[in-house]
């Protein structure tokens, strides 16, 4: 498998993508509308935030998803998230849809829609029009970059990454794009990503592909800690590559879900790096642990800790804050035994704090990524969770966020 890191969501055969300025965003020189289309009937799944409040885009992705109809394209727009806005914001949600159909001449339920940005306010529809209309006119085989740029709200730079794999002897793409910065909590880690594929794919075994993956990419980041009302992640599968169809529990199956799972890695790494006020990547891996849910737990908790946050920003080796984290996941564990390396460095084993060299260690977490390795030292289970550092700038950018 080859990592293609500045492909996108056009990398897999027959998609098209554009990113365009429809005036949604107050400055009005951003791009802030975003449409990728397949040029031949797409199969299609989607996993959704489990906030029990959503936005209207996910409640029409679900009721499209829910027909026999394939999947043509996805419209997206930055800047305002069509959440809490009741009967109105549904009605504009499937508006968008309708007004792609007409361009590509399709029925309005094979198109779906994400939306992200301010919650509470209504679609401007005639910039969201206005956007839809030059994305569509825009398409082109090398948009992905555009497409990415315009999905992005508070986000710094764009996330793409695609992978070529060979699948039973077929050359096969998948490619992807996402944003997310701020309000980043798993069980759909505001994000949204979208995945594309060329590989021969049933729904069914698709919707098994992407789940997998998101549960050990996206649902391994978070920020701050917060989950939003928008998040969905879309994979579409549109079969050009002329492979056999994959069935689940396949070698092919297998293929297909470490591509999607690599790419989703990628992207999920770059949210976690690009998160608001950010400063540096943290990764936490859990090992030893007796399933890989309680060390997805154990991870999750030291990466929520406000207070591990901030030690990392300030280049604080204080090995305390993270076994505290620890203790309080809920998961059953041996103080005594455990161990946690910070940057390479031993600082705690035996029930207590180690000796090291403490200037070196500090100069250490000056780097742009911080490693934390915990052993559980009760299993043969692990897990890798994303996360970033807690610096002033993230108070600054959420307190002005509407201002």
């Amino acid at each position: 498998m080859e990592i293609i890191h500045n492909g996108s969501v056009t990398e897999p055969r027959g998609f098209l993508a554009s990113g365009a300025r429809g005036g949604i965003k107050p400055s009005g020189d951003n791009l802030d509308v975003a449409l990728v289309v397949s040029e031949s009937p797409a199969n299609a799944a989607a996993v959704y935030t489990k906030n029990v409040v959503q936005a209207a885009p996910l409640t029409i992705c679900r009721d499209h998803l829910s027909t026999d109809k394939p999947t043509r394209a996805v419209v997206f727009n930055s800047g305002n998230a069509n959440a809490c806005t009741g009967e109105n914001g549904l009605l504009n949600a499937r508006k968008m849809c309708s007004q792609v159909a007409d361009f590509l001449c399709v029925d309005t339920d094979e198109v779906l829609v994400c939306s992200t940005g301010v919650i509470g306010v209504q679609l401007p529809m005639d910039a969201i029009e206005r956007g839809i209309s030059i994305a569509y006119k825009s398409l082109r085989q090398d948009g992905g970059n555009d497409a990415s740029l315009a999905i992005m709200t508070t986000d710094i730079v764009p996330k793409v990454c695609a992978v070529e794999v060979e699948i039973d002897g077929m050359q096969c793409f998948v490619g992807g794009m996402a944003k997310g910065s701020g309000m980043i909590a798993p069980n759909m880690a505001t994000m949204l990503g979208l995945v594309t594929t060329d590989a021969n794919v049933s729904n069914d075994v698709l919707q098994m592909v992407l789940s997998l993956a998101v549960q050990r990419s996206f649902n391994c980041i978070t920020v701050d800690g917060d989950m939003s009302t928008n998040d969905t992640v879309i994979a579409l599968a549109n079969g050009l590559s002329n492979g056999t169809q994959i069935t689940a529990g396949s070698p092919a199956f297998d293929e297909l879900s470490i591509a999607f799972e690599t790419v989703c890695r990628d992207l999920a790494q770059k949210i976690a790096r690009d998160g608001e006020g950010a400063t540096k990547l943290v990764s936490i891996e859990v090992v030893g642990a007796s399933s890989e849910k309680d060390a997805r737990t154990v991870g999750l908790s030291v990466a929520n800790s406000n207070l591990v946050k901030t030690a990392v920003f300030g280049r604080d080796p204080n090995w305390g804050r993270i076994l505290c984290a620890m203790g309080y996941s809920g998961v059953g564990m041996d103080p005594q035994r455990v161990t946690v390396e910070l940057c390479g460095t031993l600082i705690f084993s035996s029930g207590s704090g180690q000796s090291f060299d403490h200037p070196s260690l500090v100069k250490a977490m000056g780097g742009n990524e911080i490693p934390i390795v915990i052993d559980l030292k009760s299993g043969t289970c692990r897990a890798e969770i994303f996360t970033c550092d807690l610096s002033y700038d993230y108070v600054r950018i959420n307190a002005e966020y509407t201002t």
